[in-house]
């Protein structure tokens, strides 16, 4: 079973919800990072814990969401190991994917409908790495 980790901020947090149903449903693992009202918060607070967890290898990848995906991403790719990349439509959240082996997708709440990011997030954990001439780049982009 996948194990999936997922957080945001205040403007993520409809969609979270709803993201955390829809992966349960399909069988995966979820552990949700927060936060848990629409109360304005800092998405840092749960956003580096969860990059964290997938650094240590306690989870597969992450689902970051906020209002425009940039915080989130920001935040997140600000670890090592972690490349995670801000989508706004099924084909990037696949090419993140199979180009980057991106293991955070960033959504974008307040510029996507629902429907939409859902099937984003379907894709991205769906969909694998391809390796070949990507491993290369991609083994390049870590600064360690």
């Amino acid at each position: 079973m996948k194990k999936v980790g997922i957080g945001g901020d205040h403007a993520g947090f409809e969609y979270k919800e709803k993201v955390i149903v829809f992966l349960k449903a399909q069988g995966f693992e979820v552990t949700d990072f927060g936060p848990n009202t629409t109360d304005s918060v800092d998405y840092p607070d749960y956003i580096h814990p969860m990059a964290t967890a997938i650094e240590e290898g306690d989870l597969d990848c992450g689902i970051a969401i906020c209002g425009s995906g940039n915080g989130v991403c920001m935040t997140a790719n600000k670890h090592q190991d972690i490349r995670a990349a801000l989508v706004w439509n099924t084909e990037l959240a696949a090419l993140a994917r199979q180009h980057n082996n991106a293991n955070v997708v960033c959504i974008p709440a307040r510029f996507v409908d629902y429907d939409l990011a859902e099937d984003m997030v379907k894709t991205f954990v769906s969909t694998d790495f391809e390796g070949g001439r990507h491993e290369r780049r991609v083994n390049k982009i870590s600064c360690q």
